[in-house]
């Protein structure tokens, strides 16, 4: 059947059944605008920091933005920086930790350098929550300290003029998932009125924000989709800032054909190559220039750097695989994966993890050496289990042993002395067990099977042009028995192949990523995937995704 005569009460069909199983009962309350945005009332720690705020503003005073090396981190600088200078901060200027010397958030390495530049007051951006000493150290040099973040808290708060974070104790604010550059955002929207500067445009910030908020894999909750949503809205209007602009471009992407899987899988990656690599001030240059040369000639840095991550990242993959090998063979591999090598480099171990776990179902940390000598490791889990709460109660259990972390549910980083990664690496294994079981922790969850006549291109672009889809409302995937006709593994080890289903007459294009083993032509298999649409060539066709694939018996 054709996209042009699949009718549209089945394409409204199979979206209401996929909206409601994510706890959606009426999709089009899912198009409200701006207007359906939690106000920001309840977010606590706002009137003190919009106060401070615009008192500095108002007396002229030096404000400097410390973010993170992250998309969230860079789009949330940015958005910062333009912000507090279009509501009349005269004097805002921006720093980033280095990854390997200074490390995340706002330690005493990036306060000593903060402090050379002299400034009234600094501004965190996606950290600082957990940041003691570096509180500390802000307040022994005379720096004034407002926090905006919004990772999870430990025991004691720093001490600082102001925090706004939503999952600080006591929070009433209903939406906990905000990035920060989410919670930038509401700081700017209460700033703004508190001037009683109406007139001062911030929805051209939302761009920012939506790149910000999917690339950091943050839950998609009502009110985040409304945020990502608007952001592509603008850049789909050909409304991005000339920054995204560039990394669209860069990206091959166009205005009017940019969904949240771009943001994700395109344009957020780019842009994290440089606090990977490099320097994520390239990436904030990026995002901050309005000059559309200049933000094409950074973009192309951020995309040069992209291609060298992942030439890191595959070499790096597959000496784990080889270190691995062993345990998988036997079946003894641990409940919580642990790996470490001298020689990986320090901003690619966390999408290791990531590959880690969703190969092994597991929860999976790699740790590199920093320059400052410590191990710096980035953890990746799966949905049962919070990584951060196990590093928590690591920490309790043994006391010292974890020098400093911090993070997420889903995703985490810590710091160890070299010598303490034996023992870190039995206890993590040991907690993760004690937790969840031994595994491995495969993720059940699928919305089921699609019949015949709805494996349509009309489908597959209603939903590539639905959700918007990611973490804590996930992109609908389908499970399915098929033929295989064709099988071919390409280059990258990539799987392509030809799927016939029993009613459907020509088989569909189907492909696997980072997948190295094929079916044998003629067999029957049991698949998951993704409906998705190819546009290789500039001509766009329909293509089962494949998540994952067995072989089964025949039909009898």
């Amino acid at each position: 059947m054709s996209a042009r005569a699949t009718p549209p009460a089945m394409v409204d069909a199979v979206l209401d059944r996929l909206y409601a199983a994510r706890g959606v009962w009426d999709r089009a309350a899912e198009m409200p605008g701006l207007a359906a945005l939690v106000a920001p009332d309840t977010l606590s720690g706002l009137d003190r920091a919009t106060e401070a705020l615009a008192d500095a503003i108002t007396k002229g005073e030096r404000i400097l933005v410390i973010g993170d090396y992250d998309a969230d981190g860079a789009t949330g600088t940015a958005a910062a920086v333009r912000g507090l200078r279009r509501l009349g901060a005269r004097d805002v200027d921006y720093l980033i930790p280095d990854r390997a010397r200074e490390g995340y958030g706002l330690s005493t390495a990036i306060v000593e350098r903060a402090a050379r530049l002299d400034p009234h007051w600094i501004v965190t951006v996606d950290n600082g929550i957990n940041s003691l000493e570096g509180a500390q150290a802000a307040r022994a040099r005379g720096l004034r300290l407002i926090i905006t973040d919004h990772h999870l808290p430990g025991a004691t708060l720093p001490e600082a003029a102001a925090i706004v974070n939503p999952n600080q104790p006591a929070d009433r604010f209903p939406s906990k998932a905000l990035a920060g550059v989410g919670v930038v955002l509401y700081v700017l929207i209460a700033l703004r009125r508190r001037l009683a500067a109406d007139h001062v445009p911030l929805a051209d910030l939302l761009d920012l924000v939506a790149l910000g908020t999917v690339a950091d894999c943050v839950p998609l909750d009502a009110n985040n989709r409304v945020l990502v949503r608007e952001g592509l809205r603008r850049m789909n209007a050909g409304r991005a800032c000339a920054g995204i602009e560039a990394l669209l471009l860069v990206s091959g992407r166009r205005p009017g054909r940019i969904y949240a899987q771009d943001l994700g899988f395109q344009i957020g990656p780019r842009l994290n190559a440089a606090g990977r690599l490099a320097d994520m001030s390239v990436g904030v240059r990026c995002l901050l220039t309005d000059d559309r040369s200049e933000a094409l000639a950074l973009a192309r840095e951020l995309d040069a750097l992209n291609r060298e991550r992942r030439e890191r990242e595959a070499q790096m993959q597959a000496e784990a695989g080889a270190r691995l090998a062993v345990s998988v063979e036997a079946d003894t591999l641990a409940a919580g994966i642990c790996l470490m090598e001298p020689h990986w480099h320090p901003g690619v171990v966390g999408i290791l993890a990531g590959r880690l776990k969703d190969a092994h179902k597991r929860p999976a940390i790699v740790f590199a050496p920093a320059e400052d000598g410590f191990l710096r490791g980035s953890g990746r889990s799966v949905p049962t289990l919070n990584l951060r709460d196990t590093l928590a109660a690591i920490g309790e259990r043994h006391i010292g042993l974890i020098r400093q972390f911090g993070g997420h549910a889903a995703a985490a980083g810590l710091t160890l002395a070299p010598d303490d990664y034996p023992r870190f690496a039995a206890a993590f294994a040991d907690e993760v067990e004690r937790r969840i079981g031994r595994g491995p922790f495969a993720d059940a969850r699928d919305d089921g099977a699609l019949q015949p006549e709805e494996l349509t291109l009309a489908l597959a672009a209603a939903i590539r042009a639905g959700g918007p889809w990611g973490n804590g409302f996930p992109e609908p995937l389908f499970e399915g028995f098929f033929e295989v006709a064709e099988a071919v593994i390409m280059k990258d080890a990539h799987l392509r192949l030809r799927l016939a289903m029993g009613g459907r007459g020509e088989p569909v294009k189907a492909l696997m990523f980072r997948c190295n083993q094929a079916p044998a032509v003629g067999i029957r298999i049991h698949a998951r995937y993704h409906l998705g649409i190819d546009d290789y060539g500039g001509r766009e066709t329909l293509c089962l995704y494949l998540v994952d694939w067995h072989a089964v018996s025949p039909e009898p």
